[in-house]
């Protein structure tokens, strides 16, 4: 095995299953990737040109978008292109690219959700002292900690994937992510460090949904004998919440299937399983913020009918 040749390139057999209706799935992920790009990018724009939204809680929202404006770049256009492709290949660098976008896309969604859930419990449970825990100096700290966190762990697994010798050039799935770059080592046990940063990285994670779960505990206990704060809760924690519940839905299923049954379906289903965190999320996310934040929602229907000059709004 001391012979084994340098991999330069990765072939992607995900999507060879594809051919006969590739360009159907052409245009439909097409109009997807539009949709979520104009979605997010709305939210965004109207959240940073609007100084009445310049508040913790939108400043994390526009966070979230551009989150899955960075995550979705990173799967997408490859995706588009390997569907008019005959062959779907991707360069070693490439797919380390890819992982590490996909990846830390992932991780800080779970991190942004936890300074989301956060600055709701201050918001609720201690009202008061609102605006002097959640400064100016301490968002920007926290917005940092959701993204640079996460992307440092990802990439401290990658450079751990990096080192390792492969022994095979076909990835079965239809872009990168680091278990699957993995799974192709030459020498099982050269993989004991990896899968000890993996479980590392688990259990950060894990932690950061306990911190989740049990501010959202205390947020519920708070507002259950106050009508302000159960409206309140109505208003501005509900849409966290059913983000969150989108996350996880696509994250569990995404890994049961990865772990317990990739060999028992179709690969056709697999496909769609895997990329579903790439389209849930970053699509019904910018709705679910655009239309239940009051301030968000009336923002955005004043830019329109702004846009319609003659006609009353």
């Amino acid at each position: 095995m001391n012979n084994v040749s340098q991999i330069t390139m990765f072939f992607l057999s995900g999507l060879n299953e594809t051919n006969n209706y590739r360009f159907t799935l052409f245009f439909l992920t097409l109009l997807c990737y539009c949709v979520i790009l104009l979605v997010n990018i709305s939210v965004f724009v109207t959240i940073i040109l609007d100084n009445s939204l310049h508040e913790p809680m939108y400043i994390l929202v526009c966070s979230c978008c551009m989150n899955a404006l960075y995550g979705t770049t990173g799967f997408y256009p490859k995706f588009l292109w390997d569907l008019l492709s005959p062959v779907h290949v991707i360069s070693y660098s490439g797919c380390l690219v890819q992982a590490q976008v996909i990846n830390s896309f992932v991780c800080a969604d779970l991190s942004i959700l936890s300074v989301m859930s956060y600055d709701r419990y201050v918001a609720i449970c201690r009202p008061l002292e609102y605006h002097s825990v959640m400064s100016k100096q301490r968002l920007i700290m926290l917005v940092c900690f959701s993204w640079l966190t996460p992307f440092l762990i990802v990439a401290a697994n990658m450079f751990l994937t990096s080192r390792l010798k492969l022994c095979s050039p076909y990835i079965t799935r239809s872009f990168c992510v680091n278990w699957a770059i993995v799974k192709l080592a030459c020498f099982p046990a050269e993989t004991a460090v990896d899968n000890i940063a993996s479980y590392i990285t688990i259990i950060i994670y894990l932690f950061h949904g306990i911190f989740i779960v049990l501010s959202y505990m205390y947020v519920i206990k708070t507002c259950v004998n106050s009508i302000e704060n159960r409206a309140k809760f109505m208003q501005t924690c509900v849409p966290h919440l059913m983000s969150l519940f989108t996350f996880l839905v696509s994250l569990l299923v995404n890994v049961i299937i990865i772990r317990f049954g990739s060999k028992d379906f179709p690969q056709t289903f697999q496909n769609f399983v895997a990329i579903e965190i790439l389209v849930t999320p970053p699509l019904i996310n910018p709705f679910i913020y655009g239309f239940k934040l009051t301030k968000i929602r009336n923002r955005i229907l004043l830019i329109q009918c702004e846009g319609f000059s003659g006609i009353w709004c």
